[in-house]
């Protein structure tokens, strides 16, 4: 039994460029190094005055129900973050928190902001989704 696969080819220099990225993503510390953010290490920072800048990257369909209510919080969807003038609005001198319904979108985001040059991004693990979990909803208002 023979199994065949097509042949093709992938960009080398791209992918040597996501194992630098990725290099230090191993063992206890691959979260840290893919610059994840608890919900607990965000609400208390928040708590302690850090200046963060809160991207929600979900759909408009999400963010008209509801969004971050954080000074400096933009609503960019993650299918128009990556034009120009997107990009445009991403402050490299603060940290920027990417958020979404669950968190997928936000470590695809991330990951693609950081391997673009942007270092100062990290992603809220767990999205909305276990942010709200964290807070409950009295402490939430």
């Amino acid at each position: 039994m023979s199994l065949s696969c097509p042949v093709w080819s992938y960009d080398r220099e791209m992918a040597k460029s996501y194992a630098e990225l990725f290099s230090p993503v191993a063992g206890a510390e691959a979260g840290k190094a893919l610059h994840l953010m608890k919900p607990a290490d965000f609400v208390n920072a928040l708590k302690a005055g850090q200046d963060f800048v809160v991207i929600d990257i979900r759909t408009p369909a999400e963010t008209d129900i509801f969004t971050v209510a954080l000074p400096n919080h933009l609503v960019i969807p993650a299918n128009e973050l990556f034009q120009p003038e997107n990009l445009d609005h991403i402050p490299t001198d603060k940290t920027v928190v990417i958020i979404c319904s669950s968190g997928s979108r936000a470590i695809a985001v991330g990951t693609a902001l950081r391997h673009i040059g942007l270092e100062n991004i990290y992603i809220l693990k767990g999205g909305f989704k276990d942010l709200s979990s964290y807070l409950g909803p009295s402490e939430a208002n």
